[in-house]
């Protein structure tokens, strides 16, 4: 079991031959937060500053919470480029400094106003190897797995983030803009632990305001929560299914191709709104083997997950200034991947395998990067983004405030709890489903029926198929009835 598409292990926990033997369930953070014992909600906020953090991080850092601060590169914007002194100024935020514990090298702070000694764990000093081995096997210790006062703070630069396990940590400080939601996802992980008395979670990134007008800059905010909210709803919104198919091989049923339809000759681009997937024809792509049909049908997205985590592929960073995929990955390291992941395929079945993952990289790439109407191929960058991007033509408001004042701005979100998560469950589905509206006025009137006879409304997420259905045909209802007030409200005839 994995928290989510973003766990990036470096090695994998099953062998592929074994992992295949299993069928594939679901499980988001919509039912791990109704299986939760004590947490049952999370709080995102992102907060703006005008000159240097360290100068508004008070503003968002509360010592009563246990936290991880995770400060910003050395060579981004937000960094002062002294992540030493850095550590100091926040700890000075805290309170001031005692001694450290001989035990653990944990820096003991006495809270400002209170006089409660905070213990301060530093992970960013990397001076001295013995030192922070010596903090590292503090926080590891199985004996203090349960004691929710061994630690209070914990400051990190590149550590703590994926795959750290500390139950208590209730809020993730992020200083610096993260444009990787892989990232955002593994942060958040770190404080969605259930733990004895921990009722609430926050994610925090404090990052400097950016010079564009609030409205702006509080859509982008909006965006950004929504994928956040698909992503713990193990939604694909970095990559939409792709289904490559060699050139001329005719249409195929549940695609659509467009006012003109599909055209021999030429580079036809499907769409099946059922199910989000892409049909693009490629000339010259390779025949493969059923199991390496299967891995492009199902682990396409895994694939490309691998590629993107890859170590060796990021320190060269993925894609050059002109957005195309750099030879030495699409020839190098991408047959690496596939062949570590899937050492039963023959050469021939990873070079096809190859083949529709650097075009998927190719394709979203173009798509996300290109802004011009002009492009000849229209419809595919838009299909693209449709899914892609799917989470902005989401009619869902999740900014619950925004502060102005003080030396940040802050942009709040609603509170992520189960029925949060069930909402935009049911508005994802909405969108992914394509029900005609007499069929969806049919189905919600036999879930109203349904609900009279069970005394509940049907979950999208329920195992029936039936229950699934009329849940569906909610949605799908209440996204015609929300389009025809909009067009009632706007004059549309």
């Amino acid at each position: 079991m994995t928290g989510s598409y973003f766990r990036g292990d470096a090695a994998a926990i099953l062998a592929p031959e074994d992992e295949a033997r299993f069928a594939t369930v679901t499980y988001t953070y919509y039912e791990q937060l109704n299986g939760y014992q004590y947490l049952k909600s999370l709080d995102i906020g992102y907060w703006f500053y005008n000159r240097s953090y360290l100068e508004a991080i008070h503003e968002v850092l509360d010592p009563t919470l246990k936290t991880i601060v995770h400060i910003p590169n050395v060579n981004s914007s937000a960094s002062s480029t002294d992540k030493y002194a850095e550590v100091s100024e926040i700890m000075g935020v805290l309170g001031e400094w005692v001694e450290r514990d001989p035990k653990t090298d944990f820096h003991l702070i006495r809270q400002k106003g209170t006089g409660r000694i905070l213990k301060v764990a530093d992970l960013v000093d990397d001076g001295d190897f013995n030192r922070r081995s010596k903090v590292l096997a503090a926080l590891r210790d199985p004996e203090h797995r349960d004691n929710r006062d061994h630690v209070d703070v914990i400051i990190a630069l590149g550590m703590a983030k994926e795959g750290f396990d500390w139950i208590w940590c209730e809020h993730a400080l992020t200083v610096g803009y993260r444009s990787s939601l892989t990232e955002i996802v593994q942060i958040i992980g770190r404080v969605t632990r259930d733990a004895p008395g921990k009722l609430r979670a926050r994610f925090t990134n404090l990052v400097a305001e950016p010079i564009a007008d609030q409205s702006e800059v509080v859509e982008a905010v909006n965006d950004t929560l929504k994928a956040i909210a698909a992503s713990l709803l193990m939604e694909q919104v970095i990559a939409p299914r792709f289904d490559f198919a060699p050139k001329d091989t005719g249409p195929k049923p549940g695609y659509d191709y467009g006012p003109e339809g599909y055209r021999e000759g030429h580079t036809n681009v499907g769409v099946n709104e059922e199910t989000g997937t892409l049909s693009v024809e490629i000339k010259g792509l390779k025949e493969m083997s059923p199991e390496a049909a299967r891995i492009c049908r199902e682990d396409l997205n895994d694939v490309l997950a691998a590629v993107v985590q890859d170590k060796e592929t990021l320190s060269r960073a993925l894609f050059d200034t002109d957005n195309t995929v750099p030879q030495e990955t699409t020839q190098l390291r991408i047959p690496k991947i596939i062949r570590d992941r899937y050492p039963e395929l023959s050469e021939e079945d990873i070079e096809a395998v190859r083949q529709r993952a650097v075009a998927a990289l190719t394709l979203v790439q173009t798509a996300v990067k290109t802004t011009e109407k002009e492009n000849a191929n229209l419809g595919l960058l838009e299909g693209v983004r449709r899914f892609v991007l799917h989470v902005r033509e989401l009619s869902v408001d999740l900014i619950d405030s925004i502060n102005p004042f003080g030396e940040a701005y802050a942009v709040l979100a609603r509170t992520l709890n189960a029925d949060t998560l069930r909402q935009m469950q049911e508005k994802i589905a909405a969108k992914k489903v394509s029900i005609p509206e007499d069929e969806a006025l049919a189905l919600t009137r036999r879930a109203l029926e349904w609900k009279q006879e069970r005394g509940r409304a049907p979950q999208i997420t329920a195992a029936d198929a039936w229950e699934r259905r009329l849940a569906e045909g909610i949605a799908a209802y209440s996204r015609y009835v929300a389009l025809a007030k909009a067009k009632a409200a706007g004059g549309v005839q």
